[in-house]
């Protein structure tokens, strides 16, 4: 006899996963009531929010 398959268990209800949503430079800054240039001199400098880069373009998470 073969021992019956592994099932993944499954994952609590409770958890639902939101779907990331990207500003772009002039959307962040207009958030966090910064001007889009000093948002862009903390990102080049190490500080600010998180970021990602999407080719040339940069969003913040």
């Amino acid at each position: 006899m073969r021992p019956a398959p592994l099932r993944p268990a499954a994952a609590p209800a409770t958890t639902t996963a939101q779907p990331q949503r990207y500003l772009t430079n002039d959307e962040a800054a207009d958030y966090l009531r910064l001007s889009p240039r000093t948002l862009e001199k903390q990102r080049v400098l190490g500080g600010g929010p998180k970021f990602r880069k999407f080719g040339r373009r940069v969003m913040y998470a």
